[in-house]
């Protein structure tokens, strides 16, 4: 069981997966927000059947699957309707992270949350301990998105600026890693986040 937990968050592209590899490869355990948004919308599950109540059944694939990529573009290009659909998924995200956080058999745990910023920041996950941002700058995002999701630039656009700026990710922010392209970087970074949790953890229990 981990009582200490590191919320870890950035912009769309900024290099979160990358910098959870890292963590995980030193035997951390690493509860992620998007890979649960996506498991709580899977067939039979109560919050798919929330979204399609809500945004009809045209968000279901033939096979009654979350046409995700058609949702996707279409609450990014409506600010109402992507605050609806947080508001189904973000609670039921929140629960199952802290669950699986207090979970965890590593010195402390990491919460991987996207929108962290957006869904209320400390008030709304009281229990994190610390705030680790990795942050990219605006082009970076944008041309690692495109190649990634194969998407064009006005979507890329739309889509970082649907999310907090960097000024306010930032100001949430107890740690702070750049994500300029280098992997070297960033494994140093990560074994000095590493060490420093572990002793704070420690020092908690």
């Amino acid at each position: 069981m981990s009582d200490y937990c590191i919320g870890l968050t950035g912009g769309i592209a900024s290099g979160k997966s990358a910098l959870e590899r890292e963590f995980a490869a030193r035997g951390i355990f690493v509860a992620d927000a998007d890979l649960i948004a996506r498991q709580i919308v899977e067939p039979g599950q109560p919050a798919l059947a929330a979204v399609a109540a809500h945004f009809g059944a045209s968000v279901l694939s033939a096979d009654g699957s979350l046409d995700r990529a058609g949702l996707r573009a279409y609450v990014f290009g409506d600010e109402t309707a992507r605050h609806a659909l947080e508001a189904i998924l973000h609670p039921l995200i929140r629960t199952t992270l802290l669950d699986q956080c207090r979970g965890a058999d590593s010195p402390y745990a990491i919460a991987t949350i996207p929108l962290l910023t957006e869904g209320g920041g400390r008030s709304a996950y009281p229990w994190l301990d610390r705030i680790l941002v990795i942050d990219a700058p605006f082009a970076t995002q944008k041309d690692r998105l495109m190649e990634r999701d194969g998407i064009d630039s006005d979507l890329a656009e739309r889509m970082i600026a649907a999310q907090a700026s960097r000024a306010q990710r930032l100001a949430l922010a107890d740690d702070i890693v750049v994500n300029d392209g280098s992997l070297g970087h960033l494994q140093q970074a990560a074994a000095d986040l590493d060490a420093r949790y572990r002793a704070l953890a420690a020092a908690a229990s």
